[in-house]
C-alpha cells in the first residue's frame, strides 16, 4: 500500500484524464530516463504552473498552456486548447499588445529577469546549510520551492513569447518564401549568434590554453578526468590553476550532468566533468573553433536575410523583419535559459535538499543523505523541525524500489483514448500552434519512407550528410569516450555536452525538435543532426559505422 503519491493530485488517472483529453504525450526530452520522485514533484507542479502562467500573461490565442501528469517517473502532457473562435479573437487582440515588450526590447526584458533570478539564487546560497538550525534549513527549502515556482514563470513567459514569434515567422516564411524550419535557408537566418553556454565553453577552452602556458598540459593529456584534480594539486602552478578554476565553477558551474534531474553532482560539488572538457580542448588543440564557425555563419546569415527579404512583399517587410529579429533570439534563449533557469534552479534544489538530507541522517530518520530525493516536500515538512522524531526509511525503501522498476520498462510515448490514434493526436498538436510542443518537447513525428530503406527515421534538426563511427553516449560521464569524427548517438543532449560538438561529424538523438539543444548547437557547428528517431540508442551500437542524412531524416547502420 502506498503511503503518499509522488505528485498528489497530478498522478495519471486513465479514467478521468482520458475523459479530459484524448491524448497525453510523454515528455521524452526531459523525463527519460524516469525522474526521481522529488524531482518529478518539482517538475510536474511548477512546469505545469509556469506554462499556464506564461500562456495567460501573453494571452496566447490558441492555447492556455499545458496540463501535466506523473506516471512511473515520466511526465505526460496535454494541451489546454482555446475552444471557441470568439475567445481566440479576444485573446489574439490582447496577444498583439502583450508581445510588444519582446519586439521592442527583448534584451532588456530578458536581462531584467536574469538579474532577478540570480538575486534569488544568491539569497539561497547565503545560508550555511551545515551550521543552520533545523528551522532555517526548512525555510531555505521552502524558499527554494518558491524560487522554482518563480523560475518557471519567467521561463515560460519568455519561452512562449520568443518561440511564438519563431512559429509566426516560420508561418510567414512558409507562405511568402516557400520554406520552413527544416530548410537550410531558414537555418542560415537563425544561426550564428553567441550565448552564455558558448561563453562558458570558451572559458573552458581558455583554461586549456592556460594549462599549456603553465606547463600543465601533460596533466590533462596523460590522466583520466577523475585523476586530474589530484595531479594538479601536486604543484604550485597546479594549485593556482585549481584555485581559479574553482572560482569559475562557483560562478558558472551550477549545473548537473543531466539538465532535468537533481540526483547527480553539480560541477561545484565535483568539477571532474568540467576538467574533462578542459582535457578535451587540450587534446584537440588549436583555436576555439566556434569563433571561426560563427564568423562564417554570420556572413551566411546576412546573405540569407537579404535573399529571404527579397521574397517578401514590400508592404509586409516591416512586420516580417520584426518577427525575424525576435525569432533569431530563439536559439540564444534556448541555450541561455538552460544555464540561468533550469540548470541553476535544479542545482539550488539539489543543494537545499542535500542539506536537509544530511540533517535527517544525523537525526536517524534516513540512512543516506541522497535518500532525500525519494521524498516529497510534504514529507520533508513533516520531519523538518524535529527529524529525530521520525523514521522515513519505509517511504524511501518503497519509492526507491518503484524507481528501479521504472528504469526497466520505458514509458509509452503517448497515452491515447480508445479509438484515437497518433495521427489524430499530432493533428491536434499542429492545430494548436503551440511552439513549445512543436519545437521543443514533442516535435514533428518522423515520416517512414520504405523506399529509402533506412534503419531509423527521424526529422532534420540541422542539415547535411555524414558517415562515421557511432558513439552511443547515455550520460555525461561517458563523454570522454567520444573520439574525433565520431557520430554521437544519444537520447538527448544538454549544455554540458556542447564542447564535444567541436570534434564530431554528426548527431542522432532519440528525442528532439528544432529548438532543442542538439539541433541548435548542431546548426552553430555546421554538423547534421537527425532527431526524434526514438530507438537510436537501442538499435545503434558504439563502434558501428553509420551514415546519417539529416536532409531526409534517415540513419543507416552500415555494419550489421
Amino acid at each position: 500500500m502506498k503511503v503518499y503519491d509522488v505528485v498528489p493530485g497530478l498522478e495519471f488517472d486513465p479514467e478521468h484524464d482520458l475523459a479530459q483529453s484524448p491524448a497525453w504525450f510523454l515528455d521524452g526530452t526531459h523525463s527519460v530516463p524516469p525522474w526521481t520522485p522529488m524531482f518529478g514533484w518539482f517538475w510536474i507542479n511548477f512546469c505545469r504552473h509556469g506554462m499556464q502562467y506564461g500562456a495567460q500573461q501573453l494571452s496566447l490565442p490558441t492555447v492556455k498552456g499545458w496540463d501535466w501528469r506523473f506516471m512511473n517517473g515520466g511526465g505526460y502532457l496535454t494541451l489546454l486548447l482555446v475552444k471557441s473562435e470568439e475567445e481566440k479573437q479576444r485573446r489574439e487582440a490582447r496577444f498583439k499588445k502583450a508581445i510588444l515588450p519582446f519586439i521592442q526590447d527583448y534584451d532588456g526584458l530578458w536581462n531584467g529577469f536574469v538579474k532577478e533570478i540570480l538575486g534569488q539564487y544568491e539569497g539561497l546560497k547565503s545560508l550555511d546549510l551545515d551550521k543552520a538550525t533545523n528551522y532555517e534549513l526548512l525555510q531555505n527549502f521552502e524558499d527554494t520551492i518558491n524560487t522554482c515556482r518563480r523560475m518557471w514563470e519567467i521561463h515560460m513567459y519568455m519561452m512562449y513569447g520568443t518561440y511564438t514569434a519563431y512559429i509566426l515567422f516560420e508561418n510567414m516564411c512558409r507562405e511568402l518564401a516557400g520554406i520552413d524550419d527544416t530548410s537550410p535557408l531558414f537555418h542560415s537566418v537563425v544561426s550564428g549568434f553567441d550565448n552564455k553556454v558558448f561563453q562558458v565553453d570558451r572559458r573552458l577552452w581558455e583554461f586549456s590554453k592556460r594549462a599549456e602556458a603553465d606547463g600543465l598540459s601533460n596533466v590533462f593529456t596523460k590522466n583520466e578526468a577523475p585523476e586530474i584534480r589530484g595531479r594538479l594539486e601536486e604543484s604550485d602552478k597546479g594549485k593556482a590553476f585549481m584555485k581559479d578554476f574553482i572560482a569559475f565553477m562557483n560562478e558558472d558551474g551550477w549545473r548537473m550532468q543531466r539538465m532535468s534531474e537533481i540526483n547527480l553532482p553539480t560541477w561545484v560539488e565535483d568539477p571532474t566533468p568540467a576538467l574533462g572538457m578542459v582535457k578535451h580542448f587540450t587534446n584537440k588543440g588549436g583555436s576555439f573553433n566556434l569563433d571561426g564557425e560563427r564568423q562564417k555563419l554570420s556572413r551566411n546569415r546576412e546573405a540569407a536575410e537579404k535573399e529571404i527579404l527579397g521574397k517578401v512583399p514590400v508592404q509586409q517587410r516591416g512586420w516580417f523583419e520584426q518577427l525575424m529579429r525576435l525569432a533569431q533570439k530563439s536559439g540564444i534563449f534556448s541555450e541561455e535559459h538552460d544555464h540561468y533557469l533550469d540548470l541553476y534552479t535544479h542545482a539550488m534544489i539539489r543543494r537545499s535538499a542535500l542539506g536537509v538530507g544530511r540533517r535527517f541522517v544525523q537525526a536517524g530518520s534516513l540512512d543516506d543523505h541522497e535518500d532525500i530525493f525519494f521524498l516529497i516536500p510534504d514529507e520533508i515538512r513533516r520531519a523538518g523541525i524535529a527529524p529525530d522524531q521520525f523514521d522515513l526509511r519505509y517511504i524511501v525503501e518503497r519509492r526507491k524500489a518503484d524507481w528501479h522498476e521504472w528504469q526497466k520498462k520505458p514509458n509509452p510515448p503517448a497515452i491515447l483514448r480508445e479509438g484515437f490514434d497518433l495521427d489524430q493526436a499530432m493533428g491536434v498538436l499542429v492545430k494548436s500552434n503551440d511552439p513549445i510542443a512543436l519545437k521543443v518537447v514533442v516535435g514533428a513525428m518522423p515520416q517512414v519512407r520504405p523506399e529509402l530503406k533506412a534503419d531509423l527515421y527521424g526529422t532534420c534538426g540541422s542539415p547535411g550528410v555524414a558517415e562515421g563511427i557511432a558513439r552511443v553516449i547515455l550520460n555525461e560521464d561517458e563523454l570522454h569516450l567520444v573520439q574525433e569524427n565520431d557520430i554521437l548517438v544519444a537520447a538527448t543532449t544538454s549544455p554540458s555536452w556542447t564542447p564535444v560538438f567541436s570534434m564530431i561529424k554528426g548527431v542522432v538523438v532519440d528525442r528532439g525538435a528544432s529548438l532543442s539543444h542538439a539541433a541548435i548547437v548542431g546548426r552553430e557547428y555546421g554538423i547534421p543532426v537527425v532527431m526524434n528517431v526514438f530507438e537510436g540508442t537501442a538499435k545503434v551500437k558504439s563502434g558501428q559505422r553509420i551514415k546519417i542524412d539529416a536532409n531526409m531524416g534517415t540513419v543507416y547502420i552500415l555494419d550489421k
